[in-house]
């Protein structure tokens, strides 16, 4: 108790500073981990510490995401994991009107989701709303990045979904759910007219190709393999068309051949082949909620874009039936 009331003291002593130097976080750091413990009052404090009009240093950064990663993650109850209560709590502390104020508690958001074992599916697609957010409505600490674009998605922005994305494939979370999809297919609403980076054609397509065939039946790659960076999209002169092309031309073994090449001995990636192989036999047909979805989201009457018929054509060479809802739009694609 004496320790967390000293902790207390120096931590108040910066509550709401012009500047926060290397040397203020080296002794708020020996204050804090005095007992090894971050506990919620400090992790409040600390909270107070930098506002939006704070001047700071990475050491600060550093600390902040450390210490508040620690308290919420490794020591509340369940250690390991974010409970629904310890989310509203570090919604409520780092967002105000659902909007996060900084970019460093936007990396403390997405450390959390990384370091968690399991988090609640709202808090990975409050996640995503804040890279949603910038891009679409110019708003939040990733819209005042000097020499952004608005409505446009940066590639540093996809690297930001990516890291979201694969953190919430945690315990078992292989296939993109529902809320994903919904942020993802929003983003590329609002900026596929736009000058994009080619890697959110990629993310966008691979990311929809791993919620399809999941809501397929298939059992789909891992978000690791769905998610990864493809080596050739690192070319200058990448021909995104082509990738769409490369992905739906042979049926599901060459989208399993594009999501991943073999890394480790020829035997267990033909094992691994065979396995997917074998689960596509065992895939059903796209259930009613699914193709509904997806037709609202694509329908209207409205020109499909390029990622959008490789999505459709995916599912014309995945589904061993189509539903009636996505008739329509598979015609567009045929």
């Amino acid at each position: 108790m004496m320790g967390e009331d000293k902790a207390a003291a120096v931590l108040a002593s910066y509550r709401n500073s012009d500047r926060v130097t290397a040397k203020d976080v080296k002794r708020m750091r020996g204050a804090v981990y005095a007992d090894g413990i971050v506990s919620r009052a400090e992790a409040e404090m600390m909270l107070a510490v930098a506002t939006p009009g704070t001047e700071t240093c990475p050491e600060w950064h550093a600390f902040f995401v450390e210490a508040l990663t620690d308290h919420i993650v490794h020591q509340e109850v369940p250690v390991g994991y974010m409970s629904e209560a310890n989310s509203d709590w570090l919604i409520a502390a780092i967002s105000r009107d659902g909007i996060v104020e900084t970019m460093t508690e936007l990396e403390l958001l997405v450390t959390v989701l990384e370091k968690a074992k399991a988090s609640p599916e709202r808090l990975v697609a409050f996640a995503l709303r804040q890279v949603a957010d910038a891009v679409i409505d110019d708003k939040g600490p990733l819209a005042r990045v000097p020499g952004r674009m608005p409505n446009v998605v940066d590639r540093w922005e996809v690297e930001l979904l990516r890291r979201i994305l694969h953190a919430f494939g945690g315990d078992g979370n292989i296939a993109i759910t529902r809320a994903e999809a919904e942020v993802l297919f929003t983003i590329n609403d609002r900026t596929v007219e736009e000058m994009n980076d080619p890697s959110w054609n990629e993310l966008f397509i691979k990311a929809m190709a791993n919620f399809v065939m999941g809501s397929s039946g298939y059992e789909p790659p891992t978000r690791g393999e769905a998610l990864r960076r493809d080596a050739f999209f690192e070319r200058a002169d990448v021909d995104v068309g082509s990738f769409f092309a490369r992905m739906v031309s042979g049926g599901m073994s060459a989208i399993f051949d594009a999501y991943a090449e073999p890394s480790g001995a020829e035997s267990e990636w033909d094992a691994r082949i065979r396995a997917r192989e074998a689960a596509a036999r065992r895939a059903e047909a796209i259930d009613q909620d699914e193709a509904a979805w997806l037709a609202e989201r694509m329908g209207g009457g409205r020109l499909l874009h390029d990622n959008e018929r490789a999505l459709l054509s995916l599912i014309k060479s995945a589904s061993p039936s189509i539903h009636p809802a996505l008739k329509p739009l598979i015609d567009k694609v045929a």
